[in-house]
This record gives structure tokens, sequence and C-alpha cells, in this order.
């Protein structure tokens, strides 16, 4: 039983039938983001979908933290701070307020971000593992933007562990 939630160009999740590990494929803006792991520990990665459920239902989020800067040049500013070994504590908080898909190995190949903006999402991820990078060097230097309704992504996360609940 394949289970499929929502629309690959925003945000979509298929996942595969479930046990202690489970295949659980990711889009964002139209990009395969679990392409160099798709198998996830349930465990862990149930509760990890489940707080950012839980971070978006409470309303948390911050708005482009840069004045005139879009979501691309945003992320990449994000970045160029989280490479700097000069980095702040005041830069390493700021970034670190807007990572998103912090779901174990199955999101560790890329760098994502998700801002708020009134009852809308706009999530940006990058490509930083060199592998990947190596098989998909159109991915390299890209910084990819998916935008949907808050309510969107909430509805995928809960059916994503509705799916994994369901073994």
């Amino acid at each position: 039983m394949n289970v499929v939630l929502g629309d690959k160009s925003r945000f979509a999740a298929e996942v595969g039938e479930p046990g202690a590990l489970c295949r659980v494929d990711l889009w964002a803006a139209g990009k395969w983001l679990t392409c160099d792991d798709n198998m996830a520990y349930v465990p862990q990665f149930r509760r990890d979908v489940l707080e950012t459920a839980a971070w978006l239902r409470s309303g948390e989020g911050r708005s482009l933290p840069f004045a005139g800067l879009s979501a691309e040049a945003t992320h990449r500013r994000l970045r160029e701070q989280a490479g700097d070994d000069d980095e702040s504590e005041a830069d390493y908080q700021l970034r670190s307020r807007f990572r998103v898909l912090l779901w174990g190995p199955t999101t560790d190949n890329l760098t994502a971000y998700l801002f708020r903006e009134g009852d809308h999402l706009v999530i940006t991820l990058g490509f930083w593992r060199e592998e990947h990078l190596l098989s998909h060097p159109e991915d390299a230097g890209a910084v990819f933007v998916a935008e949907l309704p808050a309510e969107e992504l909430i509805g995928i996360l809960e059916g994503i562990v509705a799916a994994l609940d369901a073994g």
C-alpha cells in the first residue's frame, strides 16, 4: 500500500508499507528530496514530522528576515553564514530559527528553511552533498522555492503520520 499526499510542485510525500523502516519519498518545488536516502526509521521520522506539524499549528515561524531579499537570496545568505568560521552567536540564532525538514537521514542531503508569510509558507531548499551534486550537476548552487498554505503542509504532515501508523 502506497499513500501519496500533496502536490510535488509544492510539497508531497509518498509513504510505502509501514514497518520499523519504511520507504518515504518527499518532494518540494518539484524536486525529489529523498533521492539519496528514502528509508526512514519510523519512530524517529514520525516524531520529527509530528514536531514540525505541532510547530506549524502553533503559528510559529518568521517571515523572510532580510528586507528586500528574495527567498532564494535569503536562503543563500543564511547558508553563507552557516559556512562562516566567524559566525556570531546572533547569526547562528537567526539561521537556526528558519531551518526545517530535520527528519533524520532522509533529509540530511539538503538544507531547507521555512518562512511564514501570514497563512502561507515559503520553503527554500538546496542540495549540498557532493555525491548528489556529481550525479545531479543541475542542482549545484541552485535554490528551489515552494509556496503553499500552512494548513496544506500541516495536513500532509498529519497524513504522513497516519500512513506510518496504519501498520
